[in-house]
């Protein structure tokens, strides 16, 4: 079989190897692909993996062989999957490899702006520290996280996961989710009574016509006094304009972002905007993470050719 990997540098960052995929046929890689290269790329293949590209009709029209769709994500919103439904073409996500890495790293920006690490740290490396009269610094206000209240938008594996930490820290935990389970962990609430109760709110939503720009001016507006907001899921999800206007003006205290609208960052509004902190969507990058994923996708493979497809998402 021909396969086409179209953004194998998303993968192989510290050295991981992608001949797994070697097992089934013929494998061209590309670190990267620009979206007017892709049906080129793909040509004739009949697997192609991927990460972030929009595989749709023109695309598929344009490839008559392709049969399968792979990617290095759990989100598939950049993929026409009732068209490949149409077209008999499978498409298989990785299911839950990001949930313990995505937890984490929502955890890690939560205790950034709480504890001040990122501050604090280049203050002493510019000297500060050795500058002072006293035995410690104060110039950034910090706080405890314990008996705060998150509220968790969306509660899927990595929703669940971060309020079992959250628990741990001795959080309180709202959640809402069109699907609310009791699991003794997070009180469940209506999405306005979340954002006027929640001190942090923080996205686990995947990217869907119904849930696209969900924070924006008016949803900014019903937010604490005070709420620290943070998106670990998609840019999409948030009005960056919006966003930009509720911290400037003092309402959130602030905001840490793994996901932008556009990415990689090109001219993005939010970009040095004081008390917003921006990692590069790198939430779901450790290696051991990408080692689990890479296994999930060779899995995926394997269960297509034997006539048992798993996570195949034209089926939901």
């Amino acid at each position: 079989m021909k396969i086409v990997v179209l953004e194998a540098g998303v993968m192989t960052p510290g050295g991981l190897s992608l001949k797994p995929y070697e097992q089934f046929g013929e494998v061209t890689y590309y670190h990267t692909t620009k979206q007017s290269e892709v049906i080129e790329r793909i040509g004739d293949a009949e697997i192609i993996l991927m990460n972030k590209l929009v595989i749709d009709k023109q695309v598929m029209d344009a490839c008559p062989n392709l049969k399968y769709i792979g990617l290095f994500a759990t989100g598939y919103n950049t993929i026409d999957v009732k068209y490949a439904a149409k077209k008999g073409i499978t498409v298989c996500n990785a299911g839950s490899y990001s949930t313990t890495a995505v937890a984490q790293h929502t955890m890690a920006l939560i205790l950034n702006h709480f504890n001040q690490i990122a501050n604090y740290h280049n203050a002493v490396k510019d000297g500060a520290w050795e500058k002072s009269e006293l035995t410690t610094l104060y110039d950034f206000p910090t706080d405890e996280v314990y008996g705060k209240t998150i509220g968790i938008v969306g509660y899927g594996h990595i929703g669940k996961r971060v309020a079992q930490l959250a628990s741990a820290f001795d959080m309180k935990v709202l959640a809402y989710t069109r699907t609310p389970k009791d699991d003794g962990v997070a009180e469940f609430v209506s999405f306005e009574e979340l954002l006027c109760r929640s001190d942090i709110i923080s996205l686990h939503l995947p990217l869907t016509d119904e849930s696209r720009l969900i924070m924006n001016k008016d949803t900014f507006a019903k937010c604490k006094k005070g709420a620290f907001f943070v998106n670990t899921a998609r840019g999409g999800l948030v009005d960056e304009p919006a966003l930009k206007e509720v911290v400037e003006s003092g309402h959130l205290s602030g905001a840490a972002l793994d996901a932008i609208t556009v990415e990689p960052m090109r001219n993005c509004v939010l970009q040095g905007v004081d008390n917003i902190v921006i990692t590069p969507h790198a939430a779901w990058a450790p290696m051991s993470t990408r080692i689990k994923l890479l296994n999930i996708t060779v899995d995926c493979i394997k269960g297509w050719l034997s006539g048992n497809p798993i996570n195949d998402v034209t089926k939901l």
